[in-house]
């Protein structure tokens, strides 16, 4: 179901913030790919690894699993990573109706929220044939990385609106608790996203209409 009884059908706003993997493009076969790569090499389960990879700066995922293990380390091999993943492209495609969702949004205030580097945000973007919002704030941006609501409160003052009137579009458990630690509403998208509770959820961004009011407000409909 796109909603349930007790989530709202219309939520009005005024700003979006976007993130990207998961939420406007499908690259989870390539995150899977790099990171079971990655778990191999350092002796842990890649299943157990995956739990934890998505909405996270690659050294924060790392600092998750290989607790102790000097962040400088980290940081180093997050750019390996990033590397990979930036030349990496295959199977990377646009979620459903992220095209003609970001198309409704290009005269509305919207920007991207994502963990990705810019490269990476540009790569993904661009193979997935997805309009790039002028607004972005990338992991070059922030000094901490999703759970912490830093990025989504950036995004927000480079927008111009308060926390209370911008609604967070997420798809991992990190992302919506960044989105909520924010004081925004969070609209939850695909698969992942429904378990974590968000104050809306759709299935993919299909399920949404995006509506302009007189005022400068901004009406999502969930559709069926």
């Amino acid at each position: 179901m796109p909603a349930t009884a007790s989530t709202p059908d219309v939520l009005t706003t005024r700003a979006l913030l976007l993130d990207m993997d998961g939420t406007l493009v499908n690259s989870d076969a390539v995150v899977e790919r790099v990171w079971r790569r990655w778990a191999l090499r350092h002796g842990l389960d890649p299943e157990e690894a995956l739990k934890v990879v998505h909405g996270r700066q690659g050294y924060a995922t790392m600092a998750v699993l290989l607790p102790g293990r000097p962040m400088e380390q980290n940081h180093a091999e997050n750019r390996e990573l990033l590397a990979e993943e930036t030349a990496d492209l295959d199977g990377v495609v646009p979620v459903p109706g992220a095209p003609a969702f970001l198309a409704a949004l290009a005269a509305l205030p919207h920007a991207l929220v994502t963990s990705a580097d810019a490269a990476l945000a540009r790569a993904r973007m661009g193979a997935a044939g997805l309009r790039m919002p002028d607004v972005r704030v990338t992991a070059e941006s922030v000094s901490a990385s999703k759970p912490d609501p830093e990025g989504f409160l950036k995004g927000a003052a480079e927008l111009g609106f308060a926390p209370r009137d911008c609604v967070v579009f997420e798809d991992s458990e990190a992302g919506v608790e960044a989105g909520r630690a924010a004081g925004m509403r969070v609209v939850g998208v695909g698969p992942r996203a429904a378990a974590f509770a968000p104050d809306v959820h759709v299935p993919d961004l299909t399920h949404l209409r995006v509506e302009a009011d007189a005022d400068g407000g901004i009406r999502l409909r969930v559709t069926p």
